[in-house]
């Protein structure tokens, strides 16, 4: 979910961060509930600006119209929208702009004329600049940012807002249809939101339930959406969907040890521990990811401190979760030999003379045939 910052209640509302469809829908509803009714009751002055002077002029503009009275008295709704002049770029940086901030932040900070409401919405705000910081003390601040896809764990709140949002459209997504969903949109709201109408139409008010096999057909598979496949072929032991996978990664110029570290290892790794953790614990299969999530935050500190750790110290649950429901495929005694097998392909991948695709195949033949 967006991160969320709530002020005291304020005449002076902000909606900023990365996520430029979510700033926009909360900011446009926001002004909705806070513009006074009547005609004239409402100036808004529009932020996207070309250059550095034009950016000061409305942030001017901006200043003239908080002191001036509403049209015909009485209350009125101020409305800097979707500025573009607050990021770390060199349009913001101009001393010009610099200065007319400035201005902005002492006209806020001196109080508005009663009945005056400010809003502004903006887009990449440079949290560091003084403006903001001032901005922080003295209004209601949303932070709406996208979700960053290059810090591991991620998919736990992509998720959670695909979840959300599939809940408000009556659909009931499988736990293998998300998971491939997750990495096919990448947890863009605009693009969650686009998608799910796609298969909400699609499915049409007989069926509610969505399949994977119905977000492969109808939501476009991103690198990472094929890199998702072929480690859910992996852990469910499909031999011929694994090779099929596999091709479309190479064909697509992925890199064999790319391959390796980044789908076929990290599969095989949560498969080991969730099966481990299940026997060990007596945890039973679970029916959705977020089962086997509630499972380990019963478990005492001990019982999974040697889980696998993301950037800020807390486990990768919903991976775990994904592999959980497969784990109970393979043996224990398999899993070890997989990742065995792994390392002894990795070697292989950049000492022999077999190429890369032999390799990998091997690889998965071996570890998808049962004992």
């Amino acid at each position: 979910m967006p991160a969320v910052k709530k002020t005291a209640q304020s005449a002076i509302q902000a909606v900023v961060g990365s996520d430029e469809a979510e700033i926009k829908r909360a900011a446009r509803a926001l002004a909705d509930r806070l513009t006074p009714p009547g005609d004239f009751s409402a100036d808004i002055i529009d932020g996207v600006a070309e250059n550095a002077d034009a950016a000061a002029a409305k942030i001017h503009a901006t200043i003239g119209a908080l002191n001036t009275f509403a049209f015909f008295g009485g209350e009125k709704l101020v409305w800097l929208k979707n500025a573009n002049f607050l990021a770390d770029s060199p349009m913001g940086r101009a001393q010009g702009v610099v200065e007319a901030l400035d201005a902005l932040g002492t006209t806020l900070a001196g109080g508005l004329p009663d009945g005056t409401r400010f809003l502004l919405s903006a887009i990449d705000v440079d949290k560091r600049r003084s403006f903001f910081l001032n901005l922080k003390k003295i209004a209601q601040l949303e932070i709406h940012d996208r979700l960053d896809t290059k810090k591991s764990g991620w998919e736990e709140a992509a998720a959670a807002i695909v979840q959300e949002l599939a809940v408000a459209r009556g659909l009931d997504l499988s736990a293998d249809a998300t998971g491939l969903f997750v990495l096919c949109t990448g947890g863009e709201r605009r693009v969650v939101e686009s998608e799910l109408d796609k298969l909400d139409l699609y499915l049409g008010p007989a069926r509610r339930a969505v399949r994977l096999e119905d977000v492969e057909l109808l939501v476009p598979v991103s690198r990472a959406g094929v890199v998702f496949e072929l480690g859910n072929a992996l852990a469910a032991r499909q031999l011929p969907r694994c090779l099929d996978r596999l091709e479309q990664l190479l064909f697509q110029g992925e890199s064999p040890m790319g391959i390796m570290l980044v789908a076929i290892i990290p599969t095989i790794r949560n498969l080991l521990v969730a099966r481990d953790l299940m026997i060990r614990h007596r945890i039973a299969r679970p029916q959705q990811p977020f089962h086997f999530v509630n499972a380990l935050e019963r478990l005492p500190p001990a019982a999974v401190s040697h889980l696998p750790r993301k950037k800020d110290g807390t486990v990768n649950t919903f991976a775990l979760g994904l592999a959980a429901q497969h784990a109970h495929r393979f043996e224990l005694a398999e899993l070890r030999e997989a990742l065995a097998a792994c390392l002894e392909a990795n070697v292989r991948l950049v000492t022999s003379g077999l190429g890369p695709e032999v390799v990998l195949s091997q690889l998965i033949v071996r570890i998808c045939t049962r004992r």
